[in-house]
């Protein structure tokens, strides 16, 4: 029986796959053999991600929608049903995600930490409150009166505030209602004490009458409005890429209005009057019985006080070679290496920047820039680069969602320094991650390149799991040479002979390689580790390689619009998504007869990565390299303790455990990396390969 491979019950939908995928991060908040802090940083981390899910997935389908468009993804789900799914989604989890605040809440009273409403405070918490509401809040938020002469402010997004209810105390039959906004330099919570915090809104709603003079509070409401944050940017309609930019980011504040957030208390008069003014369709309305804004609970989880109620911290460790003094350059020249963040440490990557911007004998820094942070070591190392002289060419990625201001930054303090700063690539978002450094060596010219899987950002490498791969081969070096001419210049093959260019190239290599793997049938083997999986094409493929018997592992963290299990179709593919400690980031693919075996990549395998912007997939041929990425994805494979496995109908279990060894790959890699630093103190080489193998002895 032949199958129809485009029929839409074989697909996920996008959007609903995600919001499985943050079911599975509030699962973490759940599990009560969490630390308790541990458990509430999940909880903002649900509650940032929900955030960005309305102001780009549901402003997007919204806009969709609004434009008549019927068909948006291969599941044939229109943009009205997605709408209509995620909001029934939405409000049904709101109970489970109330109720575990309760527990977590009412759980770390009993460690001394106290989430407290001010009529909950006891008479000298109350004076503190006070104090610091008329020295640290008073003088800042911005009381607005709203009525025929005074309009109805613009809101920016993600506007939080309270709305207030007022009577006229010398005409007590005239009512009136105002705003108060609560600016984000001022912390969500109000410390009373080491441990005791106050929502802001509350202290706010104490002083109302201190606020508004004249006028008796009737009732009090916080509320918080998240607009489109999606900025469109049209390239050809301006020379000046940062000009349109910057213009973007303004407008990003003004928005259409997607989802309003109220307290318990808003009732129908409160509700009808903010919203005739902002306009939000009611299913896009949720009323909270606990805290808005969910992110600001991470004022609480960074508490010092309490530290020993979060995991244990792990600190990177700088292993052999490149624990050494010996210069950087010449441990490539003699060996390729792998790092794997943020088991092993970011800082060799700092210090070959930093070195290189010292080196006399270095010519030239060619790096793309995608996400780097605020306060940033190699950009400054860059900008000293270019005051020393060399040729420093960098590729700043204007386009990488939130982190625009950043980068808008950063390649204007660059260009002041002297370096040749790229500002994108029409019609194409620059997502791949490498570095080029061009050193004269005895008279010669010789490279050296960092490719990886993560941005170059020092803070983010301690949480997000990433590949970092360090090479002098001339195969690789030369390629990024011409990736860098590319992005620089005019080219209208941009080939390149041994790395893979998307958007020309990547695509079509992993289907060549599935393909490979399907000609072998049940002799073949995929194991693929990615963020995402949402391409039709792929998905198809990955599909006949699995009718053909090839077993398939992936490793999906998110969105996956593949269903495994299906008989006929996908019945030899397993699907897990880990969330644990780390933040699972890094691509790796393996496929099992092709030589190479392993590759890297800045893509997933979604239609934005593969079509629509420039990324890299790297094949490693380095035995030793290639061993260990493999060792890495079939130890992520069993893992039992952090796994979710994604069944027909798109939902996730728990993989359950049975009688096997608990695995948890975050905890067995840590302790594998510790090992192999402390074995690296006092045994020699072989020893610490056996170490190795001892502990990866299954994988």
């Amino acid at each position: 029986m032949v199958v129809n491979l485009k029929d839409p019950s074989l697909y996920n939908n996008r959007e609903l796959s995600w919001l499985q995928f943050n079911t599975r991060v509030l699962k973490q908040a759940q599990d009560d053999s969490l630390p308790l802090l541990e458990r509430l940083k999940f909880l903002a981390i649900y509650g940032t991600n929900l955030d960005e899910f309305y102001m780009i997935r549901v402003a997007g389908l919204k806009k969709l929608f609004s434009a008549g468009v019927i068909v948006s993804g291969a599941d044939r789900l229109t943009p009205l049903q997605q709408l209509m799914d995620i909001r029934q989604y939405l409000h049904q989890e709101q109970q489970v995600l109330e109720l575990c605040m309760s527990d977590i809440f009412k759980s770390l009273e009993q460690e001394g930490v106290f989430v407290k409403k001010y009529k909950e405070l006891n008479s000298n918490e109350k004076k503190t409150a006070t104090k610091k509401f008329f020295e640290g809040i008073y003088p800042i938020i911005i009381p607005i009166a709203v009525d025929a002469t005074h309009p109805f402010p613009h809101l920016n997004n993600l506007s939080f505030g309270t709305i207030v209810k007022l009577l006229d105390k010398d005409d007590t039959t005239v009512e009136r209602f105002g705003i108060v906004r609560v600016p984000r330099v001022l912390s969500r919570f109000v410390q009373i004490s080491e441990g005791t915090y106050v929502p802001v809104e509350d202290v706010v709603a104490e002083h109302i009458e201190d606020i508004f003079p004249g006028y008796q509070l009737i009732k009090s409401v916080p509320f918080r409005i998240t607009r489109n944050a999606d900025i469109a940017i049209e390239e050809e309609e301006a020379d000046d890429f940062l000009e349109i930019l910057e213009e973007g980011l303004k407008l990003r504040k003004k928005g259409e209005i997607v989802r309003l957030e109220v307290g318990s208390d808003a009732d129908n008069e409160i509700i009808d009057f903010f919203n005739s003014h902002i306009n939000v369709f009611k299913n896009d309305i949720y009323t909270f019985h606990t805290i808005l804004n969910l992110s600001s609970l991470w004022q609480i989880v960074g508490n010092k006080d309490f530290a020993h109620l979060l995991n244990e911290p792990f600190n990177p460790k700088l292993l052999a070679p490149l624990s050494s003094n010996e210069n950087i350059f010449s441990i490539l020249e003699a060996q390729d290496v792998l790092l794997f963040h943020p088991y092993e440490s970011f800082e060799p990557i700092v210090r070959m920047i930093q070195t290189a911007a010292k080196d006399p004998d270095v010519v030239t820094i060619k790096m793309t820039l995608y996400r780097a942070g605020p306060q940033s070591p190699i950009v400054h190392a860059l900008t000293s680069a270019a005051e020393a002289g060399k040729q420093v060419t960098v590729m700043v990625e204007l386009k990488a969602r939130f982190d625009e201001e950043n980068n808008l930054i950063w390649a204007k303090a660059l260009e002041k320094a002297g370096a040749h700063v790229i500002y994108g690539i029409f019609g194409f978002k620059v997502h791949a991650k490498a570095t080029l450094i061009t050193r004269r060596t005895n008279g010669k010219l010789k490279q050296y390149a960092h490719i990886g899987t993560g941005n170059y950002n020092p803070s983010s490498a301690k949480i997000y799991t990433d590949i970092s791969y360090l090479t002098s081969k001339d195969e690789i070096t030369s390629d990024l040479t011409r990736f860098f001419h590319f992005l620089t210049g005019f080219s209208k093959k941009g080939k390149l002979e041994t790395l893979y260019m998307a958007p020309a190239q990547i695509k079509p290599k992993l289907l060549s390689l599935i393909n490979n793997e399907t000609r072998k049938g049940s002799e073949g083997e995929i194991i693929a580790k990615m963020n995402s999986l949402v391409d039709d094409d792929v998905i198809r493929a990955l599909y006949k390689a699995s009718q053909a018997g090839v077993k398939i592992e992936l490793i999906i963290r998110g969105v996956c619009c593949l269903k495994p299990g299906i008989e006929g179709v996908s019945e030899n593919i397993r699907v897990t998504s880990i969330i644990g400690k780390y933040l699972e980031h890094a691509r790796i693919f393996y496929f099992k007869s092709t030589a190479p075996h392993l590759f890297i990549s800045s893509a997933d395998w979604m239609p934005r990565n593969l079509v629509r912007r420039i990324e890299l997939l790297t094949g490693i041929a380095d035995e030793e390299c290639a061993a260990r990425l493999l060792r890495i994805l079939r130890l992520q494979c069993k893992d039992n303790m952090l796994s979710h496995e994604l069944q027909m109908d798109g939902s996730y279990h728990r993989v359950k455990i049975n009688d096997q060894e608990k695995i948890n790959n975050h905890k067995m890699i840590e302790e594998y990396i510790a090992n192999l630093y402390k074995a690296h103190k006092k045994e020699s080489p072989n020893s610490v390969q056996q170490l190795a193998q001892r502990l990866f002895k299954d994988s």
